[in-house]
């Protein structure tokens, strides 16, 4: 179907397209190696002058400068494990080219505006950008299936559909429109459902609820009956402080309470639906990685599937530990929505999901190729994950940690 025959239709900019001077830089002879680690990851780092990991010495640039580029991201620096995380990937990018990359890491608005990344990378204003893909759905819907959809994939499950079960090849097809070469490089995991200020016991607590949730999950929240409204990170907390909103979701416990909201909001819900494992991406300026040797290109590709796993590993420690700070030293209560408030989320997860997909045929593929790793995650999950946590909940509570 076109655009103007979708409910949920995404606007389409033309993009202008802005041709990439070719800097010349010599080559580098790095050393790389690949863990077996459930991503390809970096074993060795080569540096430009000095020793390797394993004692041997690296090779060093000779009679050239390294190629300069530039990382925009759509997060404020030093932000808890999204900022930090691009900041960390911009590094590794760096050690493991041994001195032939040299990455600067913009934060939001230091170059340019954070969701302005996008277009700054397709014309060549930059040379990559850290993000996450929802925020690209004006150009086409099917972005969303690439981060975070409302009832999608867990953060394992993203790995296996982009890595093995198709999702990349859609991913590189649609992104190349736009000039773009994209990989996965971060994770934050299942998100809470976000910061409430009055409890939401059924679903007719949902109607004329102002509610912070961009993107598809809004959708589905508007289709409860409340109001989704989209805001900043940084505007939320005065936003619910002064009674502008009543409610918010953001990620998790970690970056949540590094806004305060624990201090103003005390109804706390989980699960998150809208964002069960959102992947975030490096995307490429294409002229620039078509510019790339190969062992160049093998640097970045490993350095982003290095990114993904440490950041998901580094979420998972951080959101356990915060929550234990929410549940032992403040007055927060933290709440699971009801299965008949979350059924009626899957019910309506579904609509909205089958009608991005008749947005467009290419966004009809994705979403095959989407619901049929949904398909295969939940009959796997259902004898492994979710069969262990079952088993692992029967353990003694004092053993659990429990009181």
């Amino acid at each position: 179907m076109t655009k103007g025959d979708s409910k949920i239709a995404g606007e389409v900019n033309a993009d202008d397209k802005v041709n990439v001077n070719r800097r010349a830089a010599l080559k580098t002879a790095a050393a790389l190696g690949a863990a077996a680690t459930g991503a390809a990851v970096v074993a060795s780092v080569v540096t430009a002058h000095g020793p390797n990991q394993t004692g041997q010495q690296g090779p060093a640039i000779i009679g050239g400068a390294a190629r300069k580029l530039r990382m925009v991201t759509t997060w404020p620096r030093d932000f808890p494990g999204l900022g930090t995380g691009a900041a960390r990937l911009g590094q590794r990018i760096n050690d493991a080219s041994g001195g032939s990359l040299d990455v600067t890491v913009y934060g939001a608005g230091e170059l340019v505006p954070a969701l302005s990344a996008f277009d700054a990378v397709s014309q060549g204003k930059a040379d990559m950008y850290h993000g996450a893909e929802y925020y690209w759905q004006g150009r086409s819907l099917a972005f969303n299936f690439f981060a975070a959809v409302p009832m999608g994939l867990t953060a394992a499950e993203m790995e296996a559909w982009i890595r093995f079960g198709g999702g990349q090849e859609l991913w590189d097809e649609l992104s190349a429109r736009h000039n773009i070469k994209p990989m996965i490089a971060g994770n934050t995991g299942v998100q809470m459902g976000g910061w409430f200020k009055r409890r939401v016991n059924g679903l007719a607590d949902f109607r004329g609820l102002r509610i912070r949730m961009p993107g598809l999950g809004g959708e589905v929240m508007k289709r409860l009956g409340a109001t989704p409204v989209t805001k900043a990170g940084g505007e939320l907390f005065q936003a619910l402080d002064q009674g502008n909103i009543d409610a918010s979701e953001w990620v998790g416990p970690w970056n949540d309470m590094a806004f305060a909201f624990h201090s103003i909001v005390k109804n706390y819900y989980y699960p998150g639906i809208h964002e069960p494992g959102s992947a975030l991406s490096l995307g490429i300026n294409m002229e620039l990685w078509n510019d790339l040797d190969p062992r160049e290109r093998a640097v970045i590709s490993n350095a982003a599937a290095a990114e993904s796993v440490v950041m998901h590993a580094e979420f998972e420690h951080q959101n356990a530990l915060s929550l234990e700070r929410l549940l032992n030293s403040t007055d927060v209560s933290v709440l699971r929505f009801s299965d008949t408030i979350l059924k009626r989320m899957a019910e309506i997860s579904t609509q909205v999901l089958e009608e991005v997909a008749a947005a467009d045929s290419f966004t009809a593929k994705v979403y095959e190729s989407f619901l049929a790793a949904r398909q295969r995650g939940d009959r796997w999950g259902d004898v492994s994950e979710r069969a262990y946590a079952h088993a692992r909940s029967l353990l003694p509570a004092r053993v659990r940690g429990e009181p």
